[in-house]
């Protein structure tokens, strides 16, 4: 079992940046792989970026390539993803995602994942 609490929502104007956090609580084996998710008003939950805790690989959609990136520290208990050049269409609610295992093709598939956190929201102005 694990236990996902994301923090760092907030508004900021586009261009800006905003870093989320994501403390995880729990077996480690859980969580070995991580994932940012995000869903806005009216569209479906979407997979923004994944690693798999320990490794190197990462996995980001097309859409925040070159601007977002995901990272973890002291061994997987806190994930981050740090979002520059924040754009209003990046407006959402930012979830936590964690699973045992993900295959590499399924890295950004929400049905991939079993624990999630409560979200935390960010709000991009133009």
């Amino acid at each position: 079992q694990v236990q996902l609490v994301e923090s760092g929502g907030g508004s900021v104007q586009a261009g800006g940046s905003l870093r989320l956090s994501c403390a995880v609580f729990g077996d480690t084996y859980s969580s070995s792989v991580m994932a940012w998710f995000r869903q806005a008003p009216g569209k479906e939950r979407e997979g923004v970026a994944a690693l798999y805790s320990g490794g190197t690989s990462t996995y980001y959609a097309d859409s925040v390539k070159g601007r977002f990136t995901i990272s973890e520290e002291n061994a997987g208990s806190t994930v981050y993803l740090q979002m520059n050049s924040l754009k209003p269409e990046d407006t959402a609610m930012y979830y936590c995602a964690a699973d045992p295992y993900v295959p590499a093709s399924a890295m950004l598939e929400q049905s991939e994942y079993n624990y999630w956190g409560q979200g935390t929201q960010v709000t991009v102005s133009s």
